[in-house]
């Protein structure tokens, strides 16, 4: 199958006035700079960005027009939206970790379901506005610990907050779609559900890949809570890329393409924590790994993957980066910059070679 993102066929958001919520975070930093790349007018709008995030060490507030704001901000979002009329928006703002959201579950709901109310409010308004990419999290579906992928029919819920903020983003979603967005026939809307990623410059506390970088930049030992549960690692690049792919399509066709969307790797990407780690250290060239079960620790999935036919079939979209070459880039990505490199050009590199390469 070939995977339809590349150079020419995003083409179409040369010019186009594109909004990112979150573009201060790990995966906005990357979408925002494609964007970039893409020609694309780019308005961030998003808390103001940890000090050593890949938001600064690219430089993106020179590339792409940055604003700081909250998204629980209803007021400052629709004067945004009033002066800039976007045309595209792609909502990522969000609180994004489990843990974290066992010890703010307040904060947690609070941006993760009144922040997308406020998004989706503000977007209700918006007459300029003709493509919605709205992000959820594959941690959306109510986890049975099956051993198959959840569709996007599946039932939605969640037993820890964070989760529970996600499947409660997509009710809240519906219903602004139901109730007012598919009675606008020339505006496109879609949620998206994509598994873990990985790729250079995420920094964030309590996940796997800065987790596990830290400990070899400081010889420590990387301490594996579960090492044995089991998630659908992705490179950041291949659901931004079939982001840009569906939110080209909705602009195109809204109402083929409009609904809720799968973008996981395939079954080869499906590993665990431990295979991760153990990968990882391979690469870097040393390192070792402790494991330290926790009784007491916050409850988290142990079993968890999408299946994505409905994007294969409908959208001709399939993951461009397998297990091994996702991990090879993410840690060619850290090793290069922490040794000097530009992590501007690197990054642009990566990018420009994941549009140009074929994939059947």
């Amino acid at each position: 199958m070939e995977n339809l993102v590349k150079r020419d066929t995003l083409t179409i958001f040369q010019g186009k006035r594109v909004l990112i919520t979150g573009h201060t975070g790990f995966k906005g930093a990357w979408l925002g700079l494609w964007l970039s790349e893409l020609g694309a007018e780019v308005v961030g709008y998003a808390l103001p960005p940890e000090t050593d995030s890949l938001f600064n060490r690219l430089g993106l507030a020179q590339l792409i027009r940055h604003i700081e704001g909250d998204v629980r901000d209803l007021e400052r979002l629709q004067a945004l939206y009033h002066e800039f009329q976007p045309e595209v928006l792609f909502h990522l703002a969000a609180q994004a970790l489990v843990r974290l959201s066992y010890q703010e579950p307040k904060l947690t709901f609070d941006t993760n379901v009144g922040g997308a109310v406020n998004v989706l409010e503000a977007s209700r308004r918006s007459e300029a506005l003709r493509t919605i990419i709205f992000v959820t999290s594959d941690k959306c579906y109510r986890n049975r610990e099956w051993i198959w992928g959840y569709r996007e029919n599946d039932e939605l819920g969640g037993n820890d907050p964070y989760s529970a903020s996600k499947a409660a983003a997509e009710m809240v979603f519906q219903a602004y779609v139901h109730s007012f967005f598919q009675k606008r026939r020339n505006l496109g809307v879609a949620s998206v559900r994509a598994g873990n990623i990985l790729g250079g410059g995420d920094w964030a506390q309590d996940r796997l890949v800065p987790d596990v970088i830290k400990a070899l930049v400081q010889d420590k030992p990387i301490i594996l809570r579960n090492p044995d549960a089991t998630r659908p690692w992705q490179h950041v690049l291949d659901p931004l890329g079939a982001y840009l792919l569906l939110a080209a399509r909705l602009y195109e066709d809204p109402q083929a393409f409009s609904g809720s969307w799968n973008f996981g790797p395939s079954g080869e990407g499906i590993r665990s924590v431990g295979d991760v780690a153990e990968k990882i250290i391979t690469l870097w060239g040393k390192g070792t790994i402790r494991v330290e079960r926790q009784t007491d620790a916050p409850s988290e999935a142990g079993l968890l993957h999408l299946c994505c036919d409905k994007a294969k079939r409908a959208l001709n979209w399939s993951p461009k980066w397998d297990f091994e070459r996702t991990v090879e880039e993410t840690v060619l990505w850290y090793k290069r910059v922490m040794s000097g490199a530009s992590a501007l050009e690197l990054t642009k590199g990566q990018l420009q070679a994941y549009m140009e390469e074929n994939h059947d």
